[in-house]
């Protein structure tokens, strides 16, 4: 294995991380802002407020997208596996 292949199975990997990781830390993200805008409007502060809605949304969104992610990783696993010298 050369330098190229082993920066090219590094840069994939790092794109699989994105992919796999980026909907779940999206939907984070998006509840995380809407609740702090509500917070804002509101001027309720409270710790538990913003932590809770944004764990549900991510395992909520987790749980829908197991059978995606699992077939991605899946399919990467072997495309790796099948190009390593053993």
């Amino acid at each position: 294995m050369n330098v190229n292949e082993t920066l090219d199975m590094g840069r994939e990997a790092l794109l699989m991380v994105l992919l796999v990781g980026g909907p779940v830390m999206g939907i984070g993200l998006l509840v995380g802002l809407v609740i702090a805008l509500f917070q804002s409007m509101t001027q309720l502060q409270e710790q538990t407020l913003s932590f809770v809605p944004k764990i549900i949304a991510m395992i909520g969104l987790a749980i829908v997208l197991v059978p995606w992610l699992a077939g991605r990783l899946l399919e990467y696993a072997r495309v790796l596996f099948g190009e390593t010298p053993f």
